[in-house]
């Protein structure tokens, strides 16, 4: 895809419907399995300003985009009491991993418009629409704290890892930095490879 302007745009309204629905989607599930904090927090809608993060959510998308880095980004999370939930670990499991499923069938629905919408500017829109979906879903399924994958990884992991988990999750904002450094060393190249697979299943479309 060449990058022009009006991918701005685009990316900037794809990010605010994605995240906004990802954050939403967590709350009705958490609150759907007795947990009525995010209720309780004004999180259980589809208005995005309850949601965004003028930084993670907007800022640095448009910027990834606009120098042709894999998207991802972030919202504010929405806050859920495990203890309230049904199910225990396996509660907030679900709660977790809802937010990026919501994003993989918002890019499935897309890649199906793809396929029976005509012009280029509807083309352009579902396709970035699709690319920024399936960004946000394989960077939040990365078992890493605080990313939703993690929470899985905790429901099913055994208690040494739990312990590492705790710890990681303990440092705060310095786990986001650690993460980060990770990312940026190890796994951007297997994040742009799965993100492009998705994308050519979905749509026979080869970013690559």
């Amino acid at each position: 895809m060449q990058f022009d302007p009006t991918v701005i745009v685009i990316v900037l309204v794809s990010v605010l419907v994605s995240m906004t629905v990802h954050e939403a989607v967590h709350a009705f599930t958490s609150n759907a399995l007795g947990d009525d904090t995010a209720k309780q927090e004004g999180r259980l809608t589809f208005n995005p300003i309850a949601h965004i993060d003028p930084v993670m959510t907007v800022a640095l998308p448009v910027f990834l985009a606009a120098i042709g880095a894999p998207i991802f980004g972030a919202a504010k999370p929405v806050p859920f009491n495990p203890e309230r939930l049904k199910w225990g670990d396996f509660g907030a499991a679900t709660v977790a991993i809802a937010g990026p499923l919501s994003n993989l069938l918002m890019a499935s629905i897309a890649a199906g418009l793809l396929l029976i919408l005509d012009g280029a500017l509807a083309q352009t829109v579902l396709l970035w629409f699709i690319v920024v979906n399936v960004g946000f879903f394989v960077f939040n399924m990365i078992p890493f704290p605080p990313l939703d994958g993690s929470r899985f990884l905790y429901a099913v992991a055994p208690e040494p890892v739990r312990v590492i988990m705790r710890s990681i999750e303990n440092l705060g904002v310095m786990a986001i930095f650690l993460f980060i450094t990770v990312f940026y060393l190890f796994l951007t190249q297997p994040f742009i490879y799965i993100v492009s697979g998705i994308i050519d299943f979905l749509t026979g479309v080869k970013l690559q």
